[in-house]
């Protein structure tokens, strides 16, 4: 997290939060460490003021932001409040005092051990079966989008990314910017080639994201030969697992069937995963993460019980306790420290 700057609400209030930080920003706009006046810390996304000028994203928004509602608590980010219909639209979900797994692999700690990437299955299985009951397909299930706690993952960033969609340039699956709806490396076949998106969008995304968890390395390569050799990797290559333990690899492999109908369903995942025994209530029961990385948990949290006040520089309320985190579409390579998404 940042302090806030030049260009950010100083000491602003939105809603019933006080912004204290900035975490990052990414497509859909800017996102802020905020707390409640009875202490919850919570993130807020405020939404850029050129996606609020359109009426038809904005009606997007707040079928999304209904349908996020919906979806709980126990493994995602629950929504906590919002204000669709203001100038400045915005959406406070709960904050989650862990990193991102693209953050705990790529940079803190490289891959996980079998056991732990067993119990993210389960517990991104558990994530995508509530997110599916509320209606939505997460469509852009990647690392920056999975929080790591440690009484399990948290997946942020559902549902709202559909809103994006209607930010399209001829219908083509291409924001204003030029970005694909959804991140190349974690893309479904379908996905790529535009047809038509179903939950099993979401398990082959999962697959992916399990490989990346136990090699540090995408199934399909990175986009380095160019995004377009990348896509038809995905849509028409078979998968490299190198690297990828043996006991879960032929579940992974299933789940990157190029066949939607072929994947495995959510309830298999989560029996072939091995480890829904050791999850219940929406929590890991038993440790489930190398020591290295609780420890630096530890640290994180009291990292947050520092930030101040930018208006009186004394310490903010300190936490009721630790929450979600924010969810919406970011730009696929658009990734948010510690706790947030964009």
């Amino acid at each position: 997290m940042e302090k806030l700057g030049p260009g950010d609400p100083l000491g602003a209030r939105i809603g019933g939060y006080r912004l204290l930080a900035r975490l990052g920003a990414g497509g859909m706009g800017d996102v802020y460490l905020a707390r409640s006046d009875r202490g919850r810390t919570v993130a807020v996304k405020l939404v850029r003021e050129d996606l609020a000028a359109q009426e038809e994203f904005r009606a997007r928004f707040r079928q999304e932001v209904q349908a996020a509602r919906r979806v709980g608590g126990y493994w995602t980010a629950p929504v906590l409040d919002a204000d669709t219909e203001a100038p400045v639209p915005w959406v406070a979900t709960g904050y989650v005092a862990g990193p991102s797994l693209q953050q705990v692999v790529g940079h803190d700690h490289g891959p996980l051990p079998e056991r732990s990437v067993r119990i993210l299955a389960a517990g991104l299985a558990h994530a995508l079966k509530d997110i599916h009951a509320a209606g939505i397909v997460h469509r852009d299930l990647k690392p920056s989008n999975v929080l790591v706690t440690i009484d399990g993952p948290r997946v942020i960033d559902f549902g709202i990314a559909r809103a994006l969609e209607t930010a399209t340039a001829g219908g083509e699956g291409l924001t204003r910017t030029g970005s694909f709806v959804g991140s190349p490396g974690f893309m479904a076949p379908e996905q790529v080639r535009g047809d038509r998106i179903t939950p099993a969008c979401d398990v082959f995304c999962l697959g992916s994201v399990l490989v990346y968890a136990a090699t540090g390395t995408l199934p399909f390569g990175s986009a380095d030969s160019g995004v377009h050799a990348l896509m038809f990797r995905i849509a028409q290559e078979e998968p490299d697992l190198e690297g990828v333990p043996e006991g879960i690899a032929d579940l992974v492999r299933d789940c990157l069937r190029k066949d939607p109908a072929a994947r495995p369903s959510l309830e298999s995942v989560l029996e072939r995963s091995g480890a829904e025994d050791t999850v219940t209530g929406g929590r890991s029961r038993d440790p489930w993460l190398p020591g290295s990385l609780v420890a630096q948990l530890g640290r994180h949290a009291v990292r947050l019980l520092e930030v101040e006040d930018p208006e009186s520089g004394a310490p903010a309320p300190a936490p009721a306790a630790a929450g979600g985190s924010s969810g919406d579409g970011t730009a696929p390579d658009a990734d948010v420290p510690d706790g947030a998404d964009a």
